[in-house]
């Protein structure tokens, strides 16, 4: 077992920190028109519906995993939305499926190398920091989306 020599951050801390960014990737979703959620895209970029399923595909999921020691394969986009507030919706479930799941994690857990979705073998705090990382990228495409239709996204601070 691997000690730490000094805690930066809490696990508390993180996940108010990631929750934090989950509350406003999910103001950014309500940002959007329904039929601009689904179609509008730049540069041949996907539209920000399909990234919301890939977010939606990782965060929770892949903290069960993780919780779980369950590596299996990623899967995205098992379940057809077909309207903004069915993603609102499932980004809210999700939501508490991170908080109850999170509580199940230790200190110790946070070291140990873990393959998730058997093809990212990282230290756990690795992986739920790409987490963070990977919603962060996505929602900067949302902002940028946002931006073209003539929509002020959030701001990016208030978290």
């Amino acid at each position: 077992m691997k000690t730490l020599a000094a805690q930066v951050i809490t696990p508390e801390d993180l996940l108010k920190h990631w929750q934090g960014h989950r509350a406003l990737t999910r103001r950014v979703i309500a940002a959007f028109p329904e039929k601009d959620f689904f179609e509008f895209s730049i540069a041949g970029m996907r539209p920000f519906s399909k990234l919301a399923d890939e977010l939606l595909a990782i965060a929770a999921p892949a903290l069960k995993a993780i919780v779980n020691r369950d590596s299996q394969p990623y899967a995205e986009g098992t379940e057809k939305l077909i309207f903004k507030a069915q993603y609102l919706e499932k980004w809210d479930e999700a939501t508490d499926e991170i908080n109850q799941n999170w509580e199940k994690l230790t200190i110790v857990d946070f070291n140990e190398t873990f393959n998730l979705f058997g093809q990212y073998e990282f230290p756990i705090v690795q992986n739920i920091l790409y987490f963070i990382d990977n919603e962060v990228h996505h929602r900067g495409q949302g902002y940028v989306y946002l931006r073209a239709l003539g929509i002020e996204p959030p701001l990016f601070w208030e978290r």
